[in-house]
């Protein structure tokens, strides 16, 4: 994987010292914040392809969108913990974020086409062809619910050895009296495999009978005086029923949104006269004030329901001022000649925010790439009307409010204002920031830039001393006092310590 110049740079120059690193995209904003006990192996290692082969797609989405990288050293590994939760706060990145959002929720995974398939912990889906269950509230509840299903479907735990020799076999084969063991056990790998889905039907919530036959036991041992035994079969069947009850209950959530959102497609592709179902739409939206730090967004929906990992941001490089349609217009020439130089498939429908004006602008862009046969549509914000013709022979289309197809146009819209304002905002209160330093005599571009990646914000620079700015490359004092008195008006620079701290130092 090509690697910008300025990494290939860094990573050179990485020293052997405890620390933090912070990766940031092409935008300079930053997206990961993480700690080391050695900055040069830490960092090194994202960029190893062995690294990136063996990493999930989470991971590689990181490293892919890496385009600069600062490092700052500490003394030791505690203050390094600290300085990663300090920054972490200050800048939120995005995949720090992502990454703590994925160990919040415990999976049980299956591969059911292995010839012994097992149950394991995950953390994260992935398009492996394995059967994922949950997620799970608390890692007690995936253990039980794990550890139920191996006892009482007969199956191998993760950790179940491979018995070598006939005297180990026998003697698997005496222990395991509740659970077999395929590989002592006389049935087939078939039988087994059987045995795994009935488990996986029993944590989807499809077998309750188990669990009166579990409640059945229970009481049984209660009734024969075998206390401490009714309180496990309690404990357990409490810990089965939260579980079950969370499952059937979700997949039953999911699956009705699912339905109201393709209901909804299939309503737009009648309405609209499609020639197919809509199962793809991208839906745009731009974000300014007055025509500054202007952007667009584009999200995406599939079967009617938000994909954020196709998400797009875009800000502004060509259209200047207050220019909606012009916007709009650069987003979607830039979006869709990107899909027709990669050869990548189009979506069946495309939704403007805004009126006959926005979609005039948007359709004009979509003929001029060849693109004349892709359905484009404007959703206008004062009657949720669909505007579908730049001729205005046709009648906007009025939807009833509460009809599934409106639903799904309007929850994408929302979903597009939402994105661009959020990129909008964030690179407008960078700008407030970075103005600040402008007005600096002398500052220039690259000292700006020097500044700002030696101390990652403005807001750590103003709370720098002087000599901690001038540590700064190529800074130097004098300049550095410069920077200390525009940023702290009315305060007296101190280039050096008293003579009393000195005295008290020394």
């Amino acid at each position: 994987m090509p690697l910008p110049d300025q990494v290939k740079q860094k990573l050179q120059e990485l020293p052997e010292k405890p620390g933090v690193y912070l990766m940031r995209d092409r935008n300079g904003t930053v997206i990961y914040v993480g700690k080391a006990k050695s900055l040069r192996n830490r960092v090194r290692n994202y960029f190893q392809k062995a690294t990136y082969k063996r990493s999930d797609p989470k991971i590689r989405g990181l490293i892919k969108s890496i385009a600069d990288l600062d490092t700052i050293v500490v003394h030791n590994e505690a203050e390094a913990i600290l300085t990663e939760g300090r920054l972490i706060k200050e800048y939120k990145p995005f995949y720090n974020t992502l990454f703590k959002d994925d160990k919040r929720f415990i999976l049980l995974k299956i591969q059911l086409e292995d010839p012994v398939p097992v149950f394991s912990v995950a953390r994260i889906r992935k398009p492996d062809g394995a059967v994922y269950l949950g997620p799970y509230a608390s890692a007690t509840a995936a253990r039980v619910a794990m550890e139920f299903a191996e006892r009482f479907y007969g199956l191998r735990s993760k950790h179940t050895p491979v018995p070598a020799t006939e005297q180990e076999r026998n003697r698997v084969a005496e222990v395991m009296r509740v659970a077999s063991n395929p590989w002592v056990a006389d049935d087939t790998n078939e039988e087994y495999r059987e045995r795994a889905r009935e488990a996986v039907a029993f944590l989807r919530g499809e077998r309750k009978e188990v669990l009166r036959e579990l409640e059945k036991e229970m009481n049984e041992a209660s009734k024969a005086f075998q206390f401490e035994k009714a309180a496990q079969l309690r404990d357990t069947l409490f810990s089965l029923r939260r579980v079950v009850r969370q499952r059937a209950s979700g997949t039953q959530d999911l699956q009705q949104k699912e339905e109201q959102a393709m209901e909804g497609v299939r309503q737009l592709k009648k309405e609209l006269r499609l020639s197919r179902l809509p199962r793809v739409i991208e839906t745009f939206d731009i974000s300014n004030t007055h025509g500054l730090q202007a952007v667009a967004s584009m999200v995406c929906a599939v079967n009617g329901r938000p994909n954020r990992s196709r998400y797009k941001r875009f800000k502004m490089k060509f259209t200047t001022g207050p220019d909606d349609p012009g916007m709009i217009a650069e987003a979607a020439r830039r979006r869709y000649s990107r899909l027709l130089k990669e050869g990548r498939p189009m979506p069946d429908l495309v939704v403007f925010d805004g009126g006959i004006t926005q979609l005039r602008a948007g359709r004009a862009v979509l003929d001029e790439l060849g693109l004349e046969g892709l359905p484009a549509v404007g959703l206008a914000k004062q009657f949720e009307e669909v505007v579908w013709d730049v001729t205005n022979r046709q009648p906007p289309l009025r939807l009833p409010l509460n009809s599934p197809g409106l639903i799904v146009l309007r929850a994408i819209r929302d979903e597009a204002h939402r994105f661009a304002l959020t990129y909008h905002r964030s690179l407008r209160d960078r700008r407030i920031r970075e103005s600040l330093l402008d007005d600096i005599p002398g500052i220039g571009a690259k000292r700006k830039m020097v500044l700002l990646r030696h101390f990652g914000s403005v807001t750590r620079l103003k709370k720098a001393n002087v000599q901690e700015i001038a540590e700064a490359p190529g800074i130097g004092e004098a300049f550095a006092a410069t920077v200390y008195d525009k940023l702290h008006p009315g305060e007296e620079t101190q280039l050096h310590p008293p003579d009393d701290e000195i005295q008290e130092l020394g």
